[in-house]
Order: structure tokens, then C-alpha cells, then sequence
């Protein structure tokens, strides 16, 4: 039955997000209407709570109406548990999809090669500010009428900021009104390698007739033209060619037409005809909404705080805003930890961008460093397993209780000078000889248990006791 209820939710899940969330997940048994679905960590409850339920509820609808709720239940041993649980990688095998090909390049008409434009590059998913509205909207009605009033078009700004995004959506735009259309996307360096080839093999004829005949040619970092005349005179003449006969031109650099100097005056003078128009650096709510906009791509839920936190201390292109997101949402499906202020204070560090260096401006509390305590430990133990602070220092035998209070001690022995007698006295008065059997379990578990060590791992970065 867990097998089917799967494999009708799997349509409204993204792949990696179905195994990671519902690995060694099962079903424990029914009780009146009730199907009780098993768990295998803690952390899983509050997520599965709040993301799964109706859609796991409606596809066990599906096949048995008499269910009417769905129940979870943690159970530790479910964990890497054949006989009990599902192989989802080998039930839901990665689906062949559209993909860009392992080459770089592909044929077009003309027997031209073009670099691949990305199908996830569009219009309609450039997140727009004041910082590149001009440039989107020039964007938008390029693609809608190619060789139009906006011909050429130039784009400059500088690394990261999302120009060869919007030359890549262009492209994408003009071939979903006209697949019929031929788009050039290159690069100065690739037209460069062109020229030279062509002029060896002595085919700087066929070059000529080929570029001329292209309806759409995009040409990203044309700085890189500078002091390449040969192939400056042969881009002048088919930059000329295509805007006579009415195609278009769209181009990139990471400076203004006037900036290039050392391009000719008569290349500059041809691009400064047209549109003209830079993409800066985002100003923070735009950042802010980038953010938001990958973290769904993710289904990642992040903190708003969080999200406040690396918008703010992100400042020098888009590119790394999303590559500091991207290390979140690693440090989330691998590690199983929700992104904390502090978690991310780490990330940043890594990639040399010292929070406590920039200006607190947001309006939230920058993590401070201090020593850590036994309250910290016990408090991200709880949140980490779902486990109440009190049933943890409490009497209770239940394993999901046992486990955390073990790993509690263990990690307040490690890191904290407290001896096991101070130890057990936070945990309701217990012998130190309880303790440490407590202790010596999780030593032992940890060495054969790689999912314990990591979890602890985890837990140990959140309490800041760990790198």
C-alpha cells in the first residue's frame, strides 16, 4: 500500500525531495480510520506535519476511502530497515528529462555552432528591481519582436548580476514565438577561436555568409574583443550586415559602450545607437525576493530572518547570493538541519564574508559568540529530536526520550567542564555511574553508527562547540 501511496505523490514532490523526506518511511498499521504512518527520525515529524500530510492523506484516499486521518509515529529502528521500509531510489528511478547535453555547443542552421541556451533561463523568472528593471523590460520586448526598434541591444554590469541570464532568456523567448528562428549565442572568446580557424583553413568566405544569415546573434563579454583587430573588422562588417537587413544583435559586457576603450571609436558608436541599458547589484528587498524565489525552486522554507541575514551581508553579485543559498539547502538535504542565524554565520565565514564585520541595519539580532552551556545543549537537542526539554531531564524510558537525554550527556561531558555528578543532578538528581553509562553507549554507538555521528555532528554546529 506504501508503495502506491508513493508512487501517487511523487507527481506533486520533486524527486530529491521524496527521497530525502521519505526514506525509510513505512506504514505501522491501521486503527479505526486512523493509518499510522512510521517515521524514522524526529526531525521528520514537524515537517511531515506540515508539508505531507494532505497530500499523503489524499493519495491514501485514493486507494483505501474508509482512511480518514493519518497519524505519525517516530520509530527509531525503521531506520536503513529492508524489510520494512521502501527502496525509493530503485522504485522511483531518476526520469529521463529534458537536459542540456554533455557537449557545450550545438549545430543550428548554417552549420554555425552555438553555445546551448539553458531552458531554465526565463524572462518570466528574472527577479525584477530597480537595479535592472530597464534592462528586463528592453529584454522582454526584444524577444517579443526581434530586429525591432531595440537593435542593437546592449547590457552591461558587472560579474554575477545576471546578464547572460537575460541574453539566455531572450534567445529562449524569441525560439518559443518562432522555433523556426535561428539564435546564435557565442562568446567573444568563441568567435575569436572562429575567425583564427576560419582564416587557417582558409574558409573566411563561408565564416562571412554564415553569421550573416543568423536571425538572432548574442554575443556575451565582448570586452574580450580588445586587441583582437582582425576579429574586431570581421564583427564590424557582420554587425552592420545583420542590422541592415533587419536582424538582431544582443550584446554583453561588463562595461558601458563609452568604457570600452579599447574597442574603435566606429564599433562604439554603432552599439551607443541602440538600446542601452546596465544591470547593478540588487538593492536588499530585491535580494530578499531572489532569495524567496530560489528557496521555492529548492522547496526550501527558510526563516525570514535567515533570509534577511544573507541579503544583508550578500552584497556583491547575485551569483553568490545564490551560491550562499545553494550551501544552505546542502547543509539542509544532507545534514537534515533546518538553516539557523548561526548555521549561516558559518557558511559565511567559510566563503570569508565575516558577518560581525558589516553594520546591523535589518532590524534582527546578529549571533553573538559565548561560551556554551548545558541550557544550549539541552535546548537544540530538543529542537533537533522534537523531544521536550523536560521529558528529556525527566524519568521517562521511552526510547525517542532516551536517546536525546544520552546525547545530551554525551555532548555536555565533551565540551563542557562539568563532572558527571553536576551532570546528573541537571538531569533529575541521576547517580554519575548512570551518566556515564549514558555516555559510554553514544561512544560506542557513534563508531559503528554513522547516522548518530552525524546527527550529533549537526547538533554539536548548532550549539556552536563545533566548526
Amino acid at each position: 500500500m506504501w508503495v502506491s501511496v508513493l508512487g501517487k505523490i511523487e507527481s506533486e514532490i520533486q524527486r530529491p525531495m521524496l527521497i530525502t523526506w521519505f526514506k525509510d518511511t513505512a506504514i505501522l498499521g491501521k486503527e479505526d480510520n486512523n493509518l499510522i504512518v512510521g517515521l524514522p527520525l524526529p526531525m521528520f515529524l514537524n515537517w511531515h506535519l506540515e508539508h505531507y500530510r494532505e497530500p499523503t492523506l489524499k493519495a491514501v484516499k485514493e486507494i483505501d476511502p474508509s482512511i480518514e486521518k493519518i497519524v505519525y509515529k517516530v520509530d527509531l529502528s525503521l531506520r536503513d530497515d529492508e524489510m520494512r521500509t521502501v527502496d525509493l531510489i530503485g522504485m522511483n528511478p531518476s526520469k529521463k528529462r529534458r537536459k542540456l547535453p554533455n557537449k557545450p555547443e550545438v549545430k543550428i542552421a548554417g552549420g554555425l555552432r552555438s553555445k546551448m541556451l539553458n531552458p531554465k533561463y526565463t524572462l518570466n523568472n528574472f527577479v525584477v528591481g530597480g537595479s535592472n528593471r530597464l534592462a528586463h523590460a528592453a529584454a522582454i520586448a526584444v524577444a517579443a519582436q526581434p530586429g525591432g526598434k531595440y537593435n542593437p541591444f546592449f547590457i552591461y554590469g558587472g560579474v554575477g548580476l545576471g546578464k547572460t541570464h537575460l541574453l539566455q532568456a531572450i534567445g529562449n523567448g524569441v525560439l518559443g514565438s518562432n522555433p523556426e528562428a535561428t539564435v546564435l549565442y557565442t562568446t567573444s572568446e568563441d568567435f575569436t577561436n572562429q575567425v583564427i580557424e576560419a582564416i587557417k583553413h582558409q574558409k573566411m568566405e563561408q565564416l562571412r555568409r554564415r553569421y550573416r544569415q543568423v536571425d538572432t546573434l548574442i554575443i556575451d563579454d565582448i570586452q574580450f574583443f580588445a586587441g583582437k583587430e582582425r576579429t574586431q573588422e570581421e564583427f564590424f562588417h557582420t554587425f552592420n550586415t545583420l542590422l541592415e537587413s533587419g536582424r538582431q544583435v544582443i550584446i554583453s559586457s561588463d562595461r558601458s559602450p563609452k568604457d570600452l576603450h579599447a574597442l574603435p571609436d566606429r564599433l562604439k558608436s554603432r552599439f551607443e545607437r541602440g538600446m542601452v541599458a546596465d544591470v547593478r547589484m540588487p538593492d536588499y528587498e530585491t535580494r530578499v525576493a531572489i532569495l524567496n524565489d530560489r528557496a521555492k525552486e529548492y522547496e526550501l522554507f527558510l526563516d525570514q530572518k535567515v533570509m534577511a541575514f544573507i541579503a544583508e551581508n550578500v552584497t556583491d553579485s547575485v551569483r553568490t547570493l545564490e551560491g550562499v543559498l545553494m550551501q544552505v539547502f546542502a547543509q539542509y538535504e544532507l545534514e537534515h538541519q533546518m538553516p539557523t542565524l548561526n548555521s549561516v554565520v558559518n557558511i559565511l565565514k567559510k566563503l570569508s564574508r565575516d558577518p560581525s564585520e558589516i553594520s546591523e541595519e535589518v532590524g534582527f539580532e546578529q549571533p553573538t559568540q559565548r561560551a556554551a552551556r548545558l541550557e544550549d545543549i539541552l535546548e537544540s537537542v530538543s529542537k533537533y529530536y522534537s523531544v521536550p526539554i523536560q521529558d528529556m531531564i525527566g524519568t521517562s524510558r521511552i526510547r525517542n526520550v532516551l536517546i536525546p537525554r544520552q546525547i545530551a550527556m554525551y555532548i555536555g561531558k565533551k565540551y563542557l567542564n562539568v563532572s558527571l555528578v553536576q551532570l546528573g543532578e541537571r538531569f533529575s538528581n541521576r547517580d554519575h555511574s548512570t551518566v556515564l553509562h549514558a555516555i559510554n553507549k553514544i561512544e560506542k554507538t557513534v563508531q559503528k553508527d554513522p547516522n548518530m555521528l552525524r546527527e550529533i555532528s549537526t547538533i554539536e554546529k548548532d550549539v556552536g562547540v563545533r566548526k
